[in-house]
Formats: structure tokens, C-alpha cells, sequence
């Protein structure tokens, strides 16, 4: 028997008081109020309802090893970014991996691989495979259901997927970002029920009132906390969660979920209503196998110092103390290797070359908003200088060069096809702020291909092919050289080194990203997404310039 003593957090009862815990056979045999005074507390299992563990730059192990001393008991993960890589096999190895660890990860089916049919993909997980995934009990939910015109317009091949989770009666996840009146109800309809890309109050309020559950995220480039905590205590709490959707590994070395309970606090809401976001909410919605601080449960839960820090004391999972005084107990295997798919063609400055037959030009800029993955966008006219055979090689005379704006903050956008090594597309981006430096990366949701920014062309050369060398990652380059870089060897996604190092060598990145200019708090996860047409308002993918509002390709020079 095991004995565990602290202020005990009852989000069932609602109630806070001294007590100890009993431990039998991996479940709580007895809880027991006592008369003591008490500094530390019992809190249930914390669980981030949603994230894509590949965002951390982390395998399943490595995550794990971090995770689970910010307390976080269990996850439910969307793999579609490995999936978009790999395929199934790409989900079965996180699974595979996922198992080796105390950490209770569960899994949803990616519904959208490719999340459109509007870029070059290495991957498609058609429903046999959904079916497949669905019979797995890690399987808890069909995974975000990106293909919102799809599901509107009730198209057979994404219907088929979500009757296939209704047969085996497991949840749908959804992801419908300002999605609204007659549209919403049809996507609802067909069965979603929840939503992690609200922004606003009034679309969370909208939705919850024809019958979503709200995700309220806060991640690392997406941060909606501070819009939706007001309505949140509006509602009954079973409606909302808590979830990171997306975290780099800088923010996960400071905290995980218990990092967003100190905020949700500081903001007002009360702690037995935010724990029940990140646990019993969680658990109800997905029927997950975690206890909760109930007699007769699993002995799940998490020792912390106070309800305002929520700095982790211990960690227990099946009724063992898997962390203790922020160390973790047991030594994990080291990550599995698996193979990388990187077929690019190595790219010359003469690529990635805008040119028009007009000096001046009317182009379609990307605007990024910082801390959304949401864009805006923005028309600006150009001046182009006249190119010279002499100067350029391969380009005909007469024609004119439209190059980045630096004093203006319109840089170049580049994204190069990595799976067949056929398209390279080619736009412009404000909000960076960037100046004499280039940064590629093959984590380029969802699709992943090798999308680039860069004030000179030269400095996008070097900065992907540097990413071809390394088989995958991220790389910062100036004209003349590679500054620093990190490699990702799993699906070009993920790191088999541990946080620490990983998290040092993005922070390194980081910082040279900031001394060229940019003041952006998540560079890096910010750009990742600008290749994704599911999310509005314009993206680059390796076809070209997409409007999500239209759900179709526009051109870069209008006119």
C-alpha cells in the first residue's frame, strides 16, 4: 500500500480539503479527510485534449520524458503531420513509440491527409485505413476535420470517414476556424462536436450554442485565452477544454497544461472549474481510461505546491510516482528511427526569380497576425527593376524582377514541393520584419513540403539546400552561409535528441531570427503554418498562392 497525503482537489464534489490517499493494486483504495494542515496539493490528472506532438520538434519518448514533469498524465494526440509524411506507418510509430513510455497517450485517426487536394502531399489515409485505425483502442476519436467545404457540401470520400467513427461510436473531432451560421450547422450536423480555432467570443458562443464543445487554445503561435476566458465562465464548464493544439520546444521547457492553469487563474477563473478542463472533461468526452480522483479509479493525479504555480511536486500514473521533485524516475529507451522522405531538387538563386512584364505591379501579400495562425489578405503595389540577359542567365530580355521590400517588411515566400521534387512556388509575406537573413524548414503544416522566407534570394538558396543536406529540419542562412540549424530526422517533423538540446538549438535559431530583425514570440511555429489552405485568410502551397475564402488558387500579380 502506498500513502500519499495533500490538500485534495475534488472536482466532483467541488470541494478542497486535507487528506490522504490509499494506493492498492495501481488504483485509490481510500480517500480519507483528515485534520492537518496541509501545504501541498492533490490536483487531478492533467491532460492536454489536444496537440500534435510532432509541433514539439519531440519523438513520443523524448515528449514524454518532458511532459510528464510538468504533470501532464495523458494526451490526446492528433498524428496528421506525420501522417501527411509518411502515411499510416507514420501513426503506428508514434503509437509504437508513444507505448513505451508511463505517459497515457491516446490517438485520434487523421480524417484530412492531405488536409486538401490543393498541394503536393507524401501521404493519403483513405477510409480503409480510418477503419483500420478506428479498431485500435489508442484510437479514441476521428481526428480533426479540416475539409469543411468537404463536409458542408456532404462529399463522400470525408463522409464516409466520420460514419466510419460513428459506427465504432467515438467522437469527431472538429476544425472550422470563423466558420458561422447556415455553414456551421451543416457541419455540425454531420456530427462534429468540438472546435479548437475560435478567435472571437462571439464564434465560440455561436457554436457552443448549437452544441460544440470549445477548445480553448493556447499553444505557442496560437494563443486564445484571453478572447474566450470570459465566456468560458458564462457556460457550464463541461463545454470547454483546455489545449496547446501546437507547442515548440522552448515553451515546453517552462510548462505544459499546468503553465496554462497559472494563466487561467491570473485571468480569474476559478481552479476547480479549470481543472475540470484539462481532466474530467477530457476524460467523459473521449472515455478515457484515467482515473480522477475517485475511490476505485486509477490512481491518476498530480502533487503541486499551490493552486496559483501549479509547480509539479509529483506525477503518479497507475498508482506509480512516475516524477518526484521535477525528475523523472525511470529512464526511458532512446527513440526508434524511421525512415525520411526529402526529394528535393537542389534550388539556384535563378529559381526563385518573380518576374512581370510591367514595371510597376499590383501582388497579393500574405499578412501574418502575430501570436494566430490566421492571415489576412493584403494587396501592395511593387517596383520592379528591368532585367539584364547579361546579369541573369535563362531569362529573356524585357521582362522586369519584382524583389523583396525590406523597407516595407515584404519579403519573399518560397515552398518547394520535398516528395517528388516537381514544384516550387513563390510569394510575398509581411509581418517579420526580416533583413538580410533567410529561414527554411520542412515542418510546413500540413502537407510538410520545404517552405522558405528571405530577404534575398541567395539566402533562400543556401537556407534549403541546406535542408536537403541534413535530411530535414530547420536552417537560418544569411547571403553567403549557413548561421545555425537543426536537424529533424523523423518525417523531417521530430528530433531523436532529448528536449533539452532540441530546445537549445531552436532557441539558438531563435535568437539569430530576432537579431535580424523579427520580434515575432514563436517565428518559427509562425511560418510553419503559412502553408496551410485550411486556415484563412491567403497561404503558399508548392501549386501557388491559395485563398481559403474561395477554397481556390489566386495569382500573385493581379492584372
Amino acid at each position: 500500500m502506498k500513502i500519499v497525503e495533500g490538500n485534495l482537489v475534488d472536482i466532483i464534489n467541488e470541494k478542497i480539503y486535507p487528506a490522504i490517499i490509499k494506493i492498492e493494486n495501481n488504483r485509490i483504495a481510500l480517500i480519507k479527510r483528515v485534520d492537518k494542515d496541509l501545504e501541498r496539493y492533490i490536483i487531478p490528472p492533467l491532460i492536454d485534449a489536444h496537440i500534435h506532438i510532432e509541433s514539439t520538434m519531440l519523438s513520443p519518448i523524448r515528449f514524454a520524458e518532458v511532459a510528464l514533469t510538468h504533470g501532464t498524465v495523458s494526451v490526446v494526440a492528433d498524428p496528421h503531420e506525420i501522417a501527411n509524411v509518411l502515411g499510416i506507418k507514420g501513426i503506428f510509430y508514434m503509437i509504437s513509440e508513444a507505448k513505451k513510455t508511463p505517459l497515457k497517450a491516446f490517438f485520434t485517426a487523421p480524417s484530412c491527409v492531405p488536409a486538401v487536394d490543393f498541394e503536393s502531399s507524401g501521404a493519403r489515409i483513405d477510409e480503409n485505413e480510418i477503419e483500420k485505425l478506428m479498431k485500435m483502442k489508442e484510437v479514441v476519436a476521428l481526428g480533426e476535420v479540416m475539409n469543411y467545404p468537404g463536409v458542408i457540401n456532404r462529399e463522400e470520400k470525408i463522409m464516409k470517414k466520420i460514419e466510419i467513427a460513428k459506427k465504432y461510436k467515438k467522437p469527431i473531432d472538429g476544425h472550422a476556424p470563423m466558420l458561422r451560421g447556415k455553414d456551421l450547422k451543416k457541419y455540425i450536423e454531420a456530427g462534429i462536436t468540438t472546435d479548437h480555432e475560435c478567435t472571437s467570443i462571439e464564434e465560440a458562443e455561436e457554436k457552443i450554442k448549437r452544441g460544440m464543445k470549445i477548445m480553448i487554445r493556447e499553444g505557442s503561435s496560437s494563443k486564445n485565452m484571453n478572447e474566450l476566458i470570459e465566456l468560458s465562465k458564462s457556460y457550464n464548464a463541461s463545454k470547454f477544454f483546455f489545449v496547446t493544439d501546437d507547442i515548440n520546444p522552448r515553451d515546453l521547457r517552462n510548462g505544459h497544461i499546468n503553465l496554462i492553469l497559472r494563466k487561467a487563474l491570473s485571468l480569474g477563473l476559478d481552479a476547480i472549474i479549470a481543472l475540470k478542463f484539462v481532466s474530467i472533461n477530457p476524460i467523459t468526452h473521449y472515455n478515457l481510461p484515467v482515473g480522477c480522483l475517485k475511490e476505485g479509479e486509477l490512481a491518476d493525479f498530480v502533487v503541486v505546491n499551490n493552486l496559483r504555480e501549479f509547480n509539479v511536486i509529483e506525477t503518479w500514473i497507475n498508482g506509480r510516482c512516475i516524477v518526484k521533485n521535477g525528475k523523472l524516475l525511470e529512464k526511458l529507451p532512446k527513440p526508434a528511427k524511421i525512415k525520411n522522405v526529402m526529394r528535393v531538387k537542389r534550388v539556384e538563386e535563378k529559381d526563385l526569380k518573380v518576374v512581370s512584364k510591367k514595371k510597376r505591379n499590383k501582388i497579393r501579400v500574405i499578412k501574418i497576425i502575430p501570436n494566430q495562425i490566421i492571415t489576412k489578405s493584403e494587396v501592395f503595389e511593387m517596383k520592379a527593376k528591368r532585367i539584364y540577359k547579361n546579369k541573369v542567365k535563362d531569362i529573356e530580355k524585357n521582362l522586369y524582377e519584382i524583389s523583396s521590400d525590406t523597407k516595407r517588411d515584404i519579403i519573399k515566400i518560397v515552398a518547394v514541393d520535398r516528395y517528388k521534387g516537381k514544384n516550387l512556388a513563390i510569394g510575398f509575406v509581411s509581418g517579420f520584419n526580416l533583413k538580410n537573413a533567410a529561414i527554411a524548414t520542412s515542418i510546413a503544416h500540413d502537407s510538410h513540403n520545404i517552405i522558405a522566407i528571405g530577404s534575398n534570394d541567395n539566402a533562400i538558396a543556401i537556407a534549403i539546400n541546406k535542408l536537403k543536406e541534413i535530411n530535414g529540419g530547420v536552417c537560418i542562412a544569411n547571403s553567403k552561409k549557413v548561421l545555425s540549424f537543426l536537424k529533424l530526422l523523423i518525417a523531417g517533423l521530430m528530433s531523436i535528441e532529448n528536449h533539452e538540446k532540441v530546445a537549445r538549438n531552436h532557441e539558438k535559431i531563435e535568437k539569430f531570427i530576432r537579431k535580424f530583425g523579427c520580434k515575432l514570440e514563436a517565428p518559427l511555429m509562425q511560418l510553419s503554418f503559412l502553408a496551410l489552405p485550411v486556415i484563412p485568410e491567403l497561404k503558399i502551397t508548392t501549386k501557388g498562392l491559395f485563398d481559403v475564402n474561395s477554397f481556390s488558387f489566386v495569382d500573385l500579380i493581379l492584372g
